[in-house]
């Protein structure tokens, strides 16, 4: 990181309990060091034990990567970057649109049998990464299954996590995989209004569909990290939180570019 980026990713980190008084111990290692670490293996797509020698050794950095994984860090580090670009774009913090799309991507000979599957439509054998974005192309919520979970299976599921961290969520696009039940679901339990952009019948080839490019961008964002260019994870929180990971760093480039 360059030190206009360093300046933005350290008032986004969550502070250590023992800087508030709540116990535990002083860490023994610079949190750049660790940072730059973890940001180089998702843009890098390196194996742990591949770490070059100019950062920690890599227990160490696996051990941090672990405990901001296990206890929420990483995902209240990813919410703070997202809540500085929304503020910087003139939005309010909490947004009331978003888009909801998934993503099949490979497995690799790491990732469990239990954890992965085939997705008939896409042919690939792997896992699938289902995600809501808002109006700025920014994560709001993320999950990953098995390539063979349908969109419809997974929706409710993911549209409930969202509901629990934005109370503000009223309206979310989605594609025809997201029609039937879950449409009513959606109405009846969170209040959000899951509204359809369908494919005209009339076209061929590519289009760009209203609102639908948005999420679309986003997946062209994460596959720039390279350790997303197939799911190599054991675990699938591991997966999400490499995400929320790859996407910290595109936010907190845009933050460090902003005039001041």
């Amino acid at each position: 990181m360059t030190d206009a980026e360093w300046a933005v990713v350290r008032d986004a980190m969550p502070v250590p309990p023992w800087l508030e008084g709540r116990g535990g111990q002083p860490e023994g290692y610079c949190h750049r060091q660790m940072v730059d670490a973890v940001r180089y293996l998702v843009a890098g797509g390196i194996t742990w034990r591949a770490m070059p020698s100019d950062f920690p050794a890599w227990d160490r950095v696996y051990a941090f990567f672990r405990r901001w994984r296990d206890k929420g860090l990483i995902a209240e580090f990813h919410d703070r970057l997202r809540d500085g670009v929304r503020a910087a774009a003139g939005r309010d913090l909490e947004p009331t649109a978003g888009i909801i799309d998934a993503q099949s991507v490979k497995a690799a000979a790491s990732v469990p049998s239990v954890s992965r599957g085939f997705d008939g439509g896409k042919k690939v054998n792997g896992r699938k990464r289902h995600i809501v974005v808002d109006t700025l192309g920014l994560l709001l919520a993320v999950m990953v299954t098995a390539a063979n979970v349908t969109d419809r299976q997974a929706g409710g599921a993911l549209l409930a996590r969202l509901r629990l961290r934005h109370w503000h969520i009223t309206l979310v696009w989605a594609d025809g995989g997201y029609t039937g039940h879950q449409v009513d679901l959606a109405a009846s339990l969170w209040r959000i209004a899951l509204t359809v952009v369908k494919r005209s019948d009339d076209t061929s080839g590519f289009v760009v569909l209203p609102k639908r490019w948005l999420v679309e961008r986003t997946f062209a964002w994460l596959m720039r990290s390279r350790r997303l260019a197939r799911d190599y994870e054991a675990r699938t929180d591991t997966a999400e939180a490499m995400i929320r990971w790859s996407m910290s760093m595109v936010m907190s480039r845009r933050l460090a570019r902003r005039p001041h």
